[in-house]
């Protein structure tokens, strides 16, 4: 019983030590992925995921968000201009700043069609429509992922 207990506990140790020595991406800094499912009825929330990923983009990180659910919801204008969260600041000033520092935006296909979300509602933002597999291959690819 003591060797499975040891044999455990240097797993969970190799483990952690693969978690933490992950590489870092090409410019240096590991690439960050935030995955949003909460919207508009959320705004703390969802302000909270877009702040995170503003700040990686300050502090030099590649940045994706792969907005699901309800989030997807977040790239119309009038969410843009409207939507400010209690303590994690406005929208459109953390998605003005990825936006310019290279962010990327992924939108669920499934879940933008089911709410409305067109192609118009994306023109002249980095974002496209996405599918599961986008997701997942972006989980693959990048160092660091964030879920809100």
């Amino acid at each position: 019983m003591k060797h499975i207990a040891m044999g455990i506990g240097i797993g969970i140790l190799a483990l952690m030590t693969a978690t933490i020595s992950a590489k870092p991406a090409q410019g240096g800094k590991p690439a960050i992925l935030v995955h949003l499912t909460s919207g508009p009825e959320n705004p703390t929330k969802a302000a909270l995921a877009f702040l995170v990923a503003r700040t990686a983009i300050e502090q030099g990180h590649p940045v994706s968000m792969f907005l699901a659910g309800d989030a997807v919801q977040l790239l119309r204008d009038a969410a843009l201009d409207n939507l400010s969260g209690l303590g994690t600041g406005k929208l459109r000033e953390h998605f003005d700043i990825i936006a310019k520092g290279g962010g990327r935006f992924y939108l669920s296909g499934m879940s933008s069609n089911a709410r409305g979300v067109t192609a118009a509602d994306l023109q002249g933002k980095p974002a496209e429509l996405a599918p599961p597999a986008i997701l997942l291959k972006l989980a693959l690819e990048h160092d660091r992922m964030f879920t809100y």
